[in-house]
């Protein structure tokens, strides 16, 4: 190869190949996510890959425009778009396709998304998600029910010690539009509360400033943070926003007992079309999102709340996967013998023609195992 030559295996940042055993391993995690939120009723849609442009960037889709990839349609020659997220497209088949289906619609999605960008904790640009929409219901028990699926899906893939943050992302706007402070003011404190910085709280919020720096502080295990939130001096609006969280919290509670839940007030996390409840997945000590939802309109007034997780990040945290064992399988072996293999969950690896040396053959082929008349016999190292 020379140098004006680019190497074939070079791909553009962000992206990436899954070579074995990890694709398999992916593809297996999904479904058994999928199997999940199936058992629950969550029934799988698969929107397209790509739409029109005007469709797939409306509503809650004008929240990933900028993360979208545009290419224009030679047939129609209208732009298009791939998805950066898949819960826009969920929304539109749920508003139109589905309209007329019986509300509380139970909806799952699994597939690829593309974003012009990856960040600095997590660089991929090609993300998987496997997640459930429940449309048509605006309670605390709907909310709490994604919660309790997700853990339980995760639970299959032996994800059990991970935790739920809950946040209410317009609790703060709330507050701070009911503060009488300047725009200017409300726009610096936002920033403030996001960097996590009390210093510029305390120096912009006025007589707003020690509510903020107690809501600040609160973050933490949902029942001191909830103590927290109650006991704070809040607008009507924000009141309301608190309770909702804390009938949300009690309401996994009781489904969920053991469940890790942490609480923080000021957080915003997510897309910008979050309007309720919203939570973020952790396993414990790893920053990376297993995953994140919230919730959200669907069309123009319908409610919603989502859950979407991310099964790369869920594999990396997740105790190491088996990879399924190989057995080769000789000329001549015995078909019954290798079919009852295969529903046992072993992959066999037919030779296709005579080797004078089997178990060679076998270490070749990455094979732990090999088809001796009817008996299974592991090959030893060379």
């Amino acid at each position: 190869m020379t140098d004006d030559q680019p190497n074939p295996a070079l791909l553009p940042a962000g992206l990436r190949d899954l070579l074995p055993p990890e694709a398999e391993t992916e593809a297996s995690a999904v479904e058994g996510l999928m199997a999940a939120f199936a058992a629950h009723g969550y029934q799988r849609v698969k929107p397209p890959l790509m739409e029109f442009e005007d469709s797939l960037l409306t509503g809650s889709g004008q929240a990933v425009a900028e993360q979208t990839f545009r290419l224009m349609d030679p047939d129609s020659h209208r732009m298009m778009g791939l998805r950066a997220d898949t819960t826009p497209q969920v929304a539109r088949i749920a508003t139109t396709r589905l309209a007329g289906a019986p509300r509380p619609l139970r909806l799952s999605y699994a597939g690829q998304c593309l974003r012009v960008r990856g960040s600095q904790l997590a660089p991929d640009r090609q993300i998987a998600q496997a997640g459930i929409e429940l449309i048509g219901c605006d309670s605390p028990e709907a909310d709490a029910e994604l919660v309790v699926v997700g853990a339980e899906a995760l639970a299959g893939l032996s994800l059990s010690r991970i935790s739920f943050d809950l946040t209410m992302p317009p609790l703060i706007p709330a507050v701070l539009a009911a503060s009488g402070l300047s725009t200017a003011r409300q726009a610096a404190l936002a920033r403030a509360l996001d960097r996590k910085d009390a210093a510029a709280v305390r120096q912009d919020g006025g007589a707003l400033a020690a509510t903020l720096i107690d809501l600040l502080l609160a973050a933490g295990p949902a029942a001191p943070a909830l103590a927290a939130l109650q006991a704070a001096d809040l607008p009507p609006v924000a009141r309301e926003l608190a309770e909702r969280l804390a009938v949300t919290v009690a309401a996994i509670a009781r489904c969920a007992p053991a469940l890790k839940l942490t609480v923080d007030p000021v957080e915003f996390r997510g897309f910008r079309y979050h309007t309720g409840v919203s939570m973020t997945v952790y396993a414990p000590g790893r920053h990376e999102e297993l995953g994140r939802g919230g919730r959200y309109l669907c069309g123009e007034a319908e409610p919603a709340s989502g859950l979407t997780l991310y099964p790369d990040a869920v594999l990396r945290a997740a105790p190491p996967r088996q990879a399924r064992p190989r057995v080769f399988l000789p000329v001549g072996a015995d078909e019954a013998s290798a079919r009852a293999l295969r529903e046992a969950g072993y992959a066999t690896v037919q030779a296709l023609t005579t080797a004078p040396d089997e178990a060679g053959e076998a270490r070749r082929l990455l094979c732990s195992h090999m088809l001796r008349g009817r008996a299974l016999r592991a090959v030893g190292p060379e």
